[in-house]
Formats: C-alpha cells, structure tokens, sequence
C-alpha cells in the first residue's frame, strides 16, 4: 500500500484540491483523521466532488470537531479528550491519501501537533505552498519542521500563479523536489482538475 501525507504550510492554501487530485489521479482512497468545522462542504465531501473517487474510498473522520480553528481548541469547545493513539493509518486496498489540517505544527492536543503524527506514521509527505509573497519564508519553516522529526519528504507542490523565482528557491534552498504547480481553475471541478493535474505534474513522483 502507497501512503502519502499532504500538508500545508497554512490553512485555507488548496491542500484539499491537491490532494483531490492526487487522489483521482492515483485512484487512491481519501481520508482526514480530524475535520475542524463542519460547515458544508467539509474536505472530505470536496474530495468526494472533485476527486471522482466512489464513496466506499472517502474514509469516515476520525474526530469532526465543530469550530473550524485548531482542533486542540475545537475539542475542548466540545469537551472531547483527542486520543492521538488511536490515530492510526487506516488499512485500505491500493494507494492512500491523508490530509492533516491546517500547517506541520498545527496542534492536535496542546502537547502533540501534527508533524509529530506524520513522524509517527513515518509516511511520505508532499507539503502545499501557495506562490504568493512570504512563501519562500513558510515553505522552509515547514520543511526544517518536518526534517527535524525525521519525516520523509516526497516533494513541495504549489498552488495559484507562476513563481518561479520563489519556488525555484525553495526547491534549492529546501533541498525538496519541486513537484509542480496547479494554476487557478475557473471553473474548478472533477474534469479542470484532472486535466491541470496532468498537464503539471508527473504522476510517476507520486508512487514512491
């Protein structure tokens, strides 16, 4: 079984429609451990739109927190005690994507973030920048994150208008592939997004 992890180095950057299309494009199964807010569409029902993955591929969450903050704060708002043990890799025919929420250092208890799940699961991680300005700054923060947990690295993916000089950094300064760039989508749906995912990545990086 091929597992990938796809983060971010923030929130709101288009991790959900990478890892939509990574998950159309490998034929993969979908899940997200924990949702923070639950206002429609959540990740996991975007995924189901874009990914064209059959229902029976889109794994139930472990935890689905109301508030969308970080889950941490969500749980306690819910008086739910997070058990991080029980977070573990599902088992599932073929390939698997995970999508943590928010960045590498998002906290799911006050004493446990995110990164040091991806360190546990010892999977392979693609991290999501957007292109805009400060990513250079974000996307090494994230990945010095991430190297100092031991988590593999399977490459940066970008997302939005070209970059060049800020990814092409990142890739050398990071020592990371540089995976590709999704562009904008108007309209975004199932068929924009396979096609922008095969015209700017290769689908051979993503089966380590």
């Amino acid at each position: 079984m091929t597992t990938i992890v796809v983060t971010g180095t923030d929130t709101g950057i288009g991790k959900t429609v990478f890892a939509s299309a990574l998950v159309g494009a490998l034929g993969a199964s979908y899940w997200k451990p924990v949702q923070a807010g639950l206002a429609p569409p959540t990740d996991s029902e975007t995924v189901a739109q874009l990914s064209g993955a059959p229902p029976h591929r889109i794994l139930p969450e472990n935890y689905r927190l109301k508030e969308p903050v970080a889950p941490h704060i969500a749980a306690r708002s819910m008086k739910i005690s997070m058990d991080t043990a029980s977070l573990d890799l599902p088992e599932v025919n073929g390939p698997l994507v995970v999508e943590g929420a928010g960045g590498v250092l998002v906290p799911l208890t006050p004493q446990f973030l995110f990164a040091d799940l991806f360190a546990r699961w010892g999977a392979p991680v693609v991290l999501v920048a957007r292109t805009a300005l400060g990513t250079i700054n974000h996307s090494l923060l994230s990945i010095e994150a991430l190297r100092v947990r031991d988590v593999p690295i399977l490459g940066i993916a970008f997302i939005g208008m070209p970059n060049d000089d800020g990814e092409a950094a990142i890739a050398e300064i990071g020592n990371v592939p540089r995976l590709g760039r999704l562009p904008p989508l108007d309209p975004l749906d199932a068929a924009s997004l396979a096609d922008a995912f095969a015209a700017n990545f290769r689908i051979e990086d993503f089966r380590p």
